[in-house]
């Protein structure tokens, strides 16, 4: 079973561009404290996609 098959993998990547892309306006220079909240948001989706797509395949997850 290939990795973009499986609904879980497919959420996982998702969130881990999502993440990503969360943590990017705290990076610029001048950005504000609520920005910077932004990177909670970004780290917990980062975070639970990487376990999504870790856990999408049977076996031990690495």
């Amino acid at each position: 079973m290939g990795l973009f098959s499986s609904r879980n993998a497919l959420i996982g990547m998702a969130l881990m561009v999502v993440g990503t892309l969360a943590m990017l306006p705290s990076l610029l220079p001048g950005a504000t404290q609520v920005m910077s909240y932004a990177l909670v948001f970004g780290a917990a989706a980062l975070t639970f996609g990487t376990w999504l797509v870790g856990t999408s395949e049977g076996g031990r997850p690495v």
